[in-house]
């Protein structure tokens, strides 16, 4: 399997995206650390969509990007040069369809968490403020960048009740619009770009960083089998 990748960078740190898996991403203090990490992270993946693991991978950088954030810790203004195109109704359905698959995976970790109020992580500061450290902390942080993303492409959303159910309000706001399959790109805040595909993996991609901390902070705060693995992250 060839593994299409976009590469943003900015100066030893680098975000790796897998340009045909939505969401899926690697970091590393190098494009070759975050290429190493690539392999393991497509198995989850694919794991987590129920599909099957092929033997070996090979990974191709089809995009450059430099930038001035800072992507150690994940923030990111890359438009994928693939973001551009319309969509299908096929493809809508299947993006809208593994966003709320992972909606709803995030919500059943979450709930697995023995005290959302608990943590064993120590505080720490990133370009956005302090590190969510707890569940509660994590759920609030993935819910509330809702109304944010679909904003920036001209669709009204809110951050009520549950990850699952603001998004649903989200797509069905979106699917009101006239044309919202033509991918229009258009320029959010800070200048950025933006499409409905590029929404689309940002919900899957933000999800996948927090499942993913908030799954080892559970391990480390509760022991090994206190929440299960939904993202598939160790198998």
């Amino acid at each position: 399997m060839i593994i299409r990748c976009v590469w943003e960078h900015n100066g030893n740190d680098s975000l790796l995206y897998a340009e045909s898996f939505p969401g899926a991403f690697t970091r590393g203090p190098s494009r070759d650390a975050a290429l190493q990490k690539m392999p393991a992270e497509i198995g989850a993946y694919l794991r987590w969509k129920g599909e099957e693991v092929p033997d070996s991978f090979s990974c191709v950088t089809v995009q450059e990007k430099s930038s001035g954030l800072t992507v150690s810790d994940a923030d990111s203004d890359v438009l994928f040069d693939s973001e551009r195109a319309p969509l299908s109704p096929a493809e809508y359905a299947a993006l809208k369809a593994l966003a709320l698959k992972s909606a709803r995976d995030f919500e059943a970790l979450y709930q697995a968490v023995p005290d959302k109020d608990k943590s064993c992580l120590p505080a720490r500061k990133t370009f956005y403020g302090p590190v969510p450290r707890t569940a509660a902390e994590m759920y609030a942080h993935v819910r509330n960048v809702n109304d944010y993303y679909f904003a920036e492409i001209g669709v009204p959303a809110d951050n009520e009740g549950s990850i699952l159910s603001c998004r649903e309000r989200g797509f069905a706001a979106l699917e009101k619009q006239p044309g919202f399959l033509q991918n229009t790109v258009v320029l959010g805040s800070y200048d950025e770009e933006w499409s409905l595909r590029k929404v689309l993996r940002r919900f899957l991609w933000h999800d996948r960083i927090h499942a993913r901390a908030m799954y080892r902070m559970a391990v480390r705060t509760f022991g090994p089998d206190a929440v299960p693995d939904v993202f598939r992250f160790d198998r």
